[in-house]
């Protein structure tokens, strides 16, 4: 059989934790920050961890991960 290919879309965004679990950068902080709170954003600054429907997709992308 041969080898899988690695989603690489995917493989920039997300980081496999020592864990199994998939962590990736929130979302929200592109543009129209000036209204956004600065408490709000340092939160957003803070990487997340993928929920467990996503992890399941994203295993399947990463298959060497």
């Amino acid at each position: 059989m041969p080898k899988m290919k690695t989603h690489r879309g995917a493989a920039k965004r997300f980081r496999r934790t020592a864990r199994g679990r998939f962590k990736h950068q929130r979302s929200n902080r592109g543009h129209l920050n000036e209204k956004k709170t600065g408490k709000r954003m340092r939160r957003l600054r803070q990487p997340a961890v993928l929920g467990k429907a996503d992890t399941r997709t994203v295993r399947k992308l990463l298959p060497y991960q």
